[in-house]
């Protein structure tokens, strides 16, 4: 997937929350104190979810298609293998066990036996094989791979050069039926409005602008651990909607920024609602478009980082619920992979104001008598802040840089239309600065490779995926080459400590916290949660653990 799954970006429709709404209020008038749609609703009720950033569903389930609806990743085709950030473990699935060749220029994979599609044909090899070749051809990406090759029930992926991130970049992908796919005309663009899956639940039912519902798959290869009837998702355009059907116990996971949880969502049945938000999602950065002046001065960017105060960031625009980020740049999916010679004597992402003025003044930004500094043409040093209108907690994070930048003499605007014409704005090149989310693979080389790796680098009017900030080392260049040829982990750590060395002098972004993994949930109806003491998945619906939860939980008995 591309740097896009990562943003709260969706199609937003204004109807949706008055629409939603609407339909909270017809829940609430039969709930009660656990729970709107009835603590006592039997054994075939469904396990409700809220999507807060799309205000409207269409019926697409095709996961080539940018407007994909929710579940499709998660609940309705499946990977390989699941890693688990949680607790930093690798769940085989699809895959009962892999091994990558000595040289690291393969990888095979065997297949689990019995596994069926929904339509009742069985997985095979070819379908995965298949399933790249598809990737490669509308979507890209994968350069590193030569070819995939099926032999019985095992899966060769071949590679031009050694290439060891390539597990978890292979090994998550969403595999689908060759049978299905193969027959359409356009893969692209067909809407695949009754997928086939070898998911858990994909059998789409009641399909509503609002609300839609996926029933099980009659030949699931895990039946025993079907043991909820399906899934009713709900559309919301903000997440003030979804927070009050949260409130008012109309959904069962809450997977949205809550703000003042306890009082807004626990306080109200302490038995029953619990949150849990592990700091092991994305780093969320404050990406500068590097292709601007000054921004493509590696000091203005240090300065602009000084200037803002993570204290304040993480407890206000986050509640308290984020963990400032450091020099690194990792987030606490990473901890074990940082190098503390850098954390530990970290400057640039320290609030620092007198530091930051100074820094800027030695660059060449001067105050005026009005206090305000301005760029080496004489224009007003002053630029925009872009984050899509519905996210509410990343507006407030946004709204308190502004406020520290002027601190310095910097002014800076929170530029907030929908999320799609954010987006669009960063895919072109053409922002100013935005708060994004980064890459959160299982190793850093992801997230190094698209904040600082020149083959992540578009031209400005160029469709990025990643990178937005256009920003090319090549000392980093070096570096990842490396860590993609190490076969072994001490030698990956070794290259890693380099890389944020690297890091720490580029400033390529500005880190701002760690991305908590959103996850609250009312267990009235469902019990079997993951939580901080049985971190068996994370509570997110859009991560390759979100089949580990639908796969655990049952009905309360």
């Amino acid at each position: 997937m591309t740097q896009t799954r990562f943003l709260k970006s969706a199609r937003i429709a204004a109807a949706g929350l008055a629409v939603g709404a609407m339909l909270l209020t017809g829940c609430a008038a039969t709930g009660n104190k656990s729970g709107g749609t009835d603590a006592a609703a039997n054994a075939s009720a469904f396990l409700t979810i809220p999507r807060e950033d799309m205000g409207t569903f269409v019926q697409n389930f095709n996961p080539f298609a940018p407007t994909v609806n929710p579940m499709v990743q998660q609940s309705i085709y499946e990977s390989l293998l699941v890693f688990n950030p949680a607790k930093g473990n690798t769940v085989p699935w699809l895959a009962t066990d892999w091994k990558a060749a000595d040289d690291g220029k393969s990888i095979t994979f065997t297949l689990r036996d019995g596994v069926k599609w929904s339509d009742g044909q069985p997985l095979v090899a070819d379908d995965v094989a298949y399933t790249f070749e598809l990737q490669k051809k509308l979507k890209g990406g994968y350069e590193y791979l030569d070819g995939v090759t099926a032999q019985g029930n095992q899966v060769t992926f071949n590679f031009n050069k050694p290439w060891s991130p390539a597990l978890y970049d292979v090994g998550q992908l969403s595999i689908l039926p060759k049978h299905i796919w193969s027959a359409l005309a356009d893969p692209e663009k067909d809407a695949n409005a009754k997928p086939v899956g070898t998911g858990p639940y994909t059998e789409v039912d009641n399909f509503q602008a609002q609300s839609f519902v996926l029933k099980k798959n009659p030949n699931y290869w895990q039946p025993d651990k079907q043991k909820i009837a399906g899934i009713k998702m709900l559309a919301f355009a903000g997440n003030d909607g979804a927070n009050l059907a949260a409130a008012n116990g109309d959904v069962d996971w809450a997977p949205q920024y809550i703000p003042n949880i306890e009082k807004t969502f626990v306080s109200k049945d302490k038995d029953h609602r619990h949150y849990w938000f592990p700091p092991t999602g994305a780093m969320i950065n404050w990406q500068l478009n590097t292709t601007k002046a000054p921004f493509n001065d590696v000091d203005v960017r240090k300065a602009l980082s000084m200037a803002v105060d993570r204290d304040q960031v993480t407890k206000i625009g986050m509640s308290g619920y984020a963990q400032p980020a450091d020099c690194t740049g990792l987030s606490g999916n990473y901890e074990t992979w940082k190098n503390t010679q850098v954390k530990d004597n970290c400057t640039w992402t320290k609030h620092d104001v007198q530091q930051a003025n100074d820094l800027l003044d030695k660059a060449g930004y001067p105050k005026g008598p009005d206090g305000k500094r301005t760029l080496k043409d004489g224009k007003p040093f002053e630029f925009k802040i872009s984050v899509g209108a519905t996210s509410s907690d990343w507006l407030s994070v946004a709204n308190v840089i502004s406020q520290n930048l002027a601190e310095v003499g910097v002014t800076a605007k929170v530029d907030s239309p929908d999320w799609a014409a954010v987006v669009a704005g960063y895919e072109k090149g053409d922002f100013d600065s935005g708060i994004v989310w980064s890459a959160n693979d299982p190793s850093p080389y992801k997230y190094f490779n698209t904040t600082m790796g020149s083959a992540s680098v578009k031209p400005v009017g160029t469709k990025a995926s990643d990178n937005y900030h256009r920003f090319g080392d090549p000392k980093a260049d070096a570096l990842l080459s490396d860590f993609a040829a190490a076969t072994d982990q001490s030698r990956q750590k070794d290259i890693a400590n380099k890389l944020q060395e690297e890091y720490n002098d580029a400033a390529p972004v500005v880190p701002l916290f760690s991305g908590p993994e959103w996850g609250a949930y009312n267990d009235t109806r469902f019990t079997g949660w993951p939580t901080q003491d049985n971190p068996y998945a994370t509570l997110s619906v859009r991560a390759p653990t979100t089949v580990l939860v639908l796969t655990s939980l049952e009905p309360r008995k």
